[in-house]
């Protein structure tokens, strides 16, 4: 059985907050699980929320201002201390590459754990996979900040009474699927579209026309809303988004669901958020806590 969904470590923007522990998110995506800007506390987060170390496939950092990456050392020191073997690949800004190798090995530990480096210094395609594609595109922060898309690709679901009907039934059905065609019967004539799934995360970033391709009929939009629209003149000088910012880029790139994270301390009612962003987007609207449990939407047809 598949599992696609958002584990939510932490909701606070620079500072912590008796409710919100800085940033992290880990998605679980079928077998992968991308952890996304580890803050600090994140270790004590995954136990929290029921995150094994060996859950980890890859770390996402999208900049290294403290609160999107202070957890890092405590996160790769753990997956050594847990002897997880399965390589684990860390995407981050390579003008930051220096930042990492800090964090890697910020004290002194038996380093057991294969972590392959992957810096992202231009906007595309940092990985492929089952799961699909990995993307990075630059953002617009006063530092070297990049957003990541998650892309599964379109395929076929088939129809077992289809496949009855043309008398194509065990190891067949895997050749039909590699060939398209066999025995005369196509891919298409056993099959039906299946659309690919599409997640998108955006940290710390004022709006720029890289926010709207990677939010681009997102399934699933991860993304900062620091500020308030009355505190949007803040929020351009320091190079984030409101929340009304935010559900508008989910609403012009046709988004299904949005979660809004990273919040300011200097707000204390979440609900203020919700309403901003329902007065801009009318699907899913997701003001994250720390340790919910969001579900990628289930996925859609004819799309």
């Amino acid at each position: 059985m598949t599992v696609r969904e958002l584990i939510v470590l932490g909701t606070a923007s620079q500072v912590p907050t008796r409710q919100r522990n800085h940033n992290g998110y880990l998605l679980r995506w079928d077998g992968e699980g991308l952890l996304f800007d580890p803050g600090d506390g994140s270790q004590r987060q995954m136990l929290r929320a029921g995150v094994a170390a060996s859950d980890i496939t890859r770390i996402c950092i999208t900049h290294f201002h403290g609160d999107h990456c202070l957890g890092v050392p405590g996160v790769v020191q753990r997956l050594s201390l847990d002897r997880v073997r399965h390589t684990v690949h860390a995407h981050f800004p390579k003008s930051g590459a220096h930042f990492f190798e800090r964090l890697r090995h910020a004290s002194a530990f038996y380093d057991a754990a294969e972590i392959a480096e992957v810096p992202v210094e231009e906007d595309g395609v940092v990985a492929r996979g089952k799961f699909g594609t990995l993307e990075a595109y630059r953002l617009d922060h006063g530092i070297d900040s990049f957003g990541y898309r998650l892309v599964e690709p379109d395929g076929h679901r088939m129809l077992p009474e289809k496949l009855r009907e043309h008398g194509i039934q065990g190891p067949e059905v895997r050749t039909l699927q590699a060939q398209g065609e066999l025995n005369g019967v196509k891919l298409g004539d056993v099959s039906e579209p299946r659309i690919g799934q599409k997640f998108a995360f955006v940290m710390d970033t004022r709006l720029c026309d890289n926010v709207y391709e990677l939010a681009d009929k997102a399934d699933l939009l991860v993304i900062e809303s620091t500020y308030l629209a009355r505190d949007t003149k803040l929020a351009g000088d320091h190079g984030h988004l409101t929340a009304r910012q935010a559900a508008r880029v989910a609403r012009e790139s046709g988004v299904r669901k949005l979660v809004l994270t990273h919040f300011s301390q200097r707000y204390d009612d979440p609900a203020e958020f919700h309403a901003e962003a329902a007065a801009e987007f009318d699907g899913e609207i997701v003001i994250a806590k720390d340790l919910d449990r969001v579900p990628v939407p289930k996925r859609a047809t004819g799309r």
